[in-house]
Order: structure tokens, then sequence, then C-alpha cells
């Protein structure tokens, strides 16, 4: 008799563990459907002016016109009037029309000299910024003493300023140096700014000072290290920091406006800005344009900012 009651009692207790095994796994797949929808709503949330603009691209003036002529209509004073009617948001042309883009691409120059412009201006920023935060950061992460902390401190101080409040300076220092006006204006704040240098040296700092040491048992010198052990490994946070430094420069607006007087030098975020009321449809395709660099920068470069924001340094297999 005793048996059997030990027996009843521990298939009592394995039905009572499946029940508790059943149960966790139904409230973990019910967090994971919720927050995947969440998510999935979030996504479509953040995606729906990207697919408006591209789809919108392809409509013509006068259905472009049609429904979104109330949000961008002007009183005889040139001030914005009440939106009266319900806006009509369509995301599939009723007949597509490449009018905007031959318009943009042949018919009007100025959008692609703009487009051009904002090439100019940000290439270098980001081909120099990133070799010098490159030097600057090795140079943090290998000498060590109060006079680095207080100089690292101050990077990050200034990394934390938002950029307009660095306008102002940026803009007496460039009329010092007669720059004023001028593509110099805009590429030297960019080059020696602080993000990539703050980004790289805390990446550097998880490198195993065991590499270090083996390279100079070797014999390698300060510039072999940087070069064949260090700058090798930091491939994944360099290729974050450009992307990063890349959409950042890509959209600048308030620089250009201040440190570049002359329109013809503006880059294309800058005259996107500028478009007026007549112009509703060639903003949509100048807009599609103007991210198509944006997106294929990133969508090349997703595993490696995944790989420079997560990976914690050593030698991969």
């Amino acid at each position: 008799m005793m048996k059997q009651k030990d027996y009843g009692r521990e298939q009592k207790q394995l039905i009572n563990r499946k029940r508790k095994i059943k149960c966790k796994k139904a409230w973990y797949i019910t967090k994971i459907t919720l927050a995947t929808l969440v998510a999935a709503f979030f996504a479509v949330l953040f995606l729906t002016p990207i697919i408006l603009t591209i789809t919108n691209s392809f409509m013509a003036s006068s259905e472009i016109s049609a429904n979104y002529g109330s949000v961008f209509a002007t009183n005889s004073s040139g001030g914005k009037v009440y939106i009266s009617e319900k806006v009509n948001l369509k995301f599939i042309p009723d007949m597509v029309s490449l009018s905007q883009y031959i318009t943009v691409l042949f018919k009007s120059p100025d959008y692609l000299l703009k487009f051009w412009n904002s090439v100019i201006l940000v290439g270098p920023i980001v081909v120099f910024q990133l070799a010098l935060a490159s030097l600057a950061a090795y140079g943090f992460f290998r000498y060590s003493g109060r006079i680095r902390e207080i100089i690292f401190f101050s990077y990050i101080i200034l990394m934390l300023m938002p950029y307009q409040v660095t306008l102002v300076p940026n803009y007496l220092v460039s009329e010092k140096l007669k720059i004023l006006d001028t593509n110099w204006a805009i590429w030297l704040p960019g080059i020696f700014s602080p993000f990539a240098v703050y980004l790289l040296t805390k990446f550097m700092r998880r490198i195993p000072v065991s590499l270090i040491e083996a390279a100079q048992i070797d014999g390698a010198g300060e510039w072999q290290i940087f070069r064949k052990v260090c700058f090798p490994l930091c491939k994944g946070a360099v290729c974050s920091a450009a992307i990063l430094v890349f959409i950042d420069y890509w959209n600048m607006v308030e620089q250009p406006l201040i440190l570049l007087s002359d329109p013809e030098k503006h880059p294309l975020s800058v005259f996107l800005s500028k478009i007026n009321s007549g112009e509703i449809g060639l903003a949509f395709a100048v807009a599609t344009i103007y991210m198509v660099p944006c997106l294929l920068i990133f969508l090349y470069g997703e595993e490696y900012l995944v790989d420079g924001i997560t990976y914690q340094g050593g030698v991969k297999g």
C-alpha cells in the first residue's frame, strides 16, 4: 500500500511539472508573439513615410496635386491655410509615370548638381575623419596618464554638445581663417569631429593586451602594431563609424545654411527644404534619389554595423 501511495504521489508531481512546463512554454510563446506584433507595428509605422515617398514619386503631377494639394496650399499672403478636406494617402498610383525622374535626371540639372555637392561635402569628411580618428584612438588606447584622461574627457564633452551650439564658434573660426563660404568651412569641423574618436577608442580598449605584448615580443613597432594588429581587429568598428558619420553629414542642413552663403554650393538636403508647392512631385522623386546612397550603404554594411557594436575584441576564428 505504501508503494502504491508513493507511486501515485510521484505521478501527481510529474503531472504538475508537465503542466508548469506547458504553462511556461505557452507564456513564452505569448510573449514572443506580442513582442513580434509590437515590433511589426512600429516597423510598418516607421517604414510608411519611406514607402509613401517612393511610390508617390511614380505618380503624375496632376494626381499628386489632387491628393496632396490641400497640404501645400497657401493663401494670398503666402501663409499656410487650414486643411478643411481629408488628405488622400495613396500608396499605389493610378498610372505609373516616370515624368518626375525624367525632369530631375535630364531636364533640370540643378538637382544633380546639388546631389554632387552633397557627395563632395560628405566624402572627404568620412574618409579623413576615420583616418584621423583611427590614429587618435590608437594613441588613447596605447598610452595612459592624467593628460590623456583630460583630453579624452574633453572629447566626450564636445561629443555631447549638439552641433547647433558649435555653429557660432565654427562660423567665427572660419571667418578668421578666411575659409568662410568655401567647402573647407564644412570639411574642417567635420574631419575633426570627436564622435569617431570616441567610438574607436572604446572599441580598441576591448582588444586583449596579450595580443599587443605578443606583437612587441616579435619585434613589431608602434606603426606595425597599429597596422597589423589593431586596425584589422577594428574593421567592424570603422565600418560602423563610417556608416553613422555618412548618414549624419549626408542629412546636414544647418551647417551649409550658416557657413555657405552661395546657394550654388548648398547640398541637396538644403535644396530639398526649399522646393515650393508647385514642385511636390519633384520633391518625391528627388527625396527618393537622395535616400538611395544611405539605403545602399546601410544594406551593404549592416553586418559590419552590428559587428562593430557587439564585437568585444580578440581574435576571430
